[in-house]
């Protein structure tokens, strides 16, 4: 595990494609629904000499956006400004082949309730 003021992430053992196969099944496999795929890594290589730059940043990198009813429920419940963190999101990245699964911090209080969400479902996708 790598934690930053912002991020968590986990190693992945495998390439790239095998590890958003992984972070797929499992979110569907806690009965969520992905409400779509950013291909972040694709938009900024495909993007980078409109702004100026000749930096790759990733090989790949995608972002998995979707919400829990129960939890997003129960955090906008305790506090109905929780919604500002809804979608939640986990990201893959391919960086000089070290492919890495994450996802943001959040902040202390009911928000952790999706943060170990998050934790639990990126923890099954790098395991298998």
């Amino acid at each position: 595990m790598q934690e930053t003021d912002h991020a968590i992430t986990y190693a992945f053992e495998g390439d790239f494609d095998d590890a958003t196969f992984a972070v797929e099944t499992a979110i569907v496999g806690k009965g969520l629904v992905i409400d779509y795929v950013s291909h972040t890594g694709a938009m900024l290589e495909r993007t980078k000499a409109d702004v100026g730059s000749d930096v790759k940043i990733y090989d790949a990198a995608d972002i998995f956006l979707f919400c829990s009813a129960q939890i997003s429920r129960e955090v906008m419940e305790a506090d109905p400004m929780n919604i500002s963190f809804c979608p939640y999101g986990i990201f893959v990245t391919d960086k000089d082949g070290e492919v890495r699964v994450g996802y943001s911090k959040y902040p202390e209080g009911d928000m952790q309730k999706v943060q170990a969400l998050l934790d639990e479902i990126v923890q099954e996708a790098v395991a298998d």
